[in-house]
């Protein structure tokens, strides 16, 4: 991948919503207009979006524990605290009861975030005074201190679902947020940068494309053991895992995806482009130990997909006589539907070309 921050930051949208499993949220947020290159506006828009909807359908509310000194027997009455605290002169009790309210932590999150937006230096002008508004609206939740603990605690369920991706887009700003020297301003990270994060984040989104696209096939990850026998169990021990990326099986074909996301897809040997060497060794080991299990597995073929801003590359080769190997650039500096359609162009010839091994090939 050359120059992450030409991708677009509508395709990066997308490219979340694809990767988090999240495609019911997408239409909340209009992207298509969007002409900033700033990814705190975009996730400004998304919170805005998303706390909108929110006040359309109602914030979602929680029981939350209190303890409370009071004149008014409530909930379960807490005898021996009482007694030793002398409450009953005062004509008073402590008392454990549960308490029904908007005060719970996804909504506590939600306005820290906000709350957090508002502070960075060259969010826009118009998004941060939507988002000062939003914040005054949620005085009935506490102000908190974001921890990466408030994030795991927090427990969804199906009827509270939409908070998920919401809270997703809350832990990327915390995860990229940095304080600055001067009070009350930060600045934002650019994860596009960060090659570890975008190779996860396009692995997840080619996957879950698949699944939610590709609904005649069968998609997920895949274990491969290594038809290889260690002489010694420490032997066996230092044998890695091999775990495919992506594995599209259909009724008569098989294709393994191996996703990769490098600032240079391609190695240059005598000023010529050449496949990264150990990208076709991985996946041909995949491919050659699929092949003992039988069946469709015999003729998988290998797809090496890379992202790209500047060029397309497409072209097929045999590795051997029962494999073939596909390398592909997706081209993320384009329009959503074009990614979309090269992807699921990608599939069916994939799996054309493993039929057609399969038919040139001795049964």
């Amino acid at each position: 991948m050359t120059e992450q921050g030409k991708i677009p930051i509508q395709n990066i949208y997308y490219l979340l919503c694809y990767a988090w499993n999240r495609l019911e949220e997408r239409d909340i947020v209009d992207v298509a207009g969007i002409n900033s290159t700033n990814l705190t506006d975009l996730f400004a828009r998304v919170l805005i979006g998303g706390v909108n909807h929110l006040l359309k359908r109602g914030f979602d509310r929680g029981y939350v524990e209190n303890v409370e000194d009071t004149k008014c027997l409530r909930g379960k009455l807490l005898f021996n605290s009482t007694v030793k605290r002398n409450l009953l002169i005062k004509a008073q009790v402590t008392c454990n009861f549960d308490e029904l309210t908007y005060n719970v932590l996804h909504n506590q999150i939600l306005k820290a975030t906000i709350g957090s937006l508002i502070c960075i230096d060259n969010l826009d002008s118009d998004l941060k005074i939507q988002l000062i508004g939003f914040y005054r609206k949620l005085n009935e939740i506490k102000e908190i201190r974001l921890t990466p603990e408030c994030f795991s605690r927090v427990q969804l369920n199906r009827n509270n679902a939409f908070y998920d991706f919401l809270l997703k887009i809350c832990e990327l700003i915390y995860d990229n947020l940095l304080v600055s020297e001067d009070p009350g301003k930060s600045k934002f990270r650019d994860f596009l940068q960060d090659e570890s994060k975008m190779a996860q984040l396009f692995e997840d989104f080619v996957r879950n494309f698949f699944k939610l696209e590709a609904v005649d096939y069968h998609v997920g990850r895949e274990d491969i053991l290594w038809y290889a026998k260690a002489l010694d169990d420490p032997s066996a021990a230092l044998l890695p895992k091999m775990i495919t990326d992506i594995s599209i099986e259909g009724d008569d074909s098989k294709v393994v995806v191996d996703t990769k996301y490098y600032r240079e897809a391609f190695q240059k040997n005598y000023d010529q482009e050449k496949i990264h060497s150990q990208h076709i060794f991985q996946i041909f080991a995949y491919l050659k130990n699929l092949e003992r299990r039988g069946g469709i597995n015999r003729y998988c073929t290998g797809v090496l997909l890379y992202p790209t801003v500047d060029k397309d590359i497409h072209f097929c080769t045999m590795l051997d006589p029962k494999h073939k190997l596909v390398v592909h650039t997706l081209n993320l500096d384009q329009n959503w539907k074009l990614i979309h359609n090269d992807l699921i162009q990608l599939l069916e010839t994939s799996h054309e070309e493993c039929r057609n091994t399969i038919k040139r090939s001795p049964s």
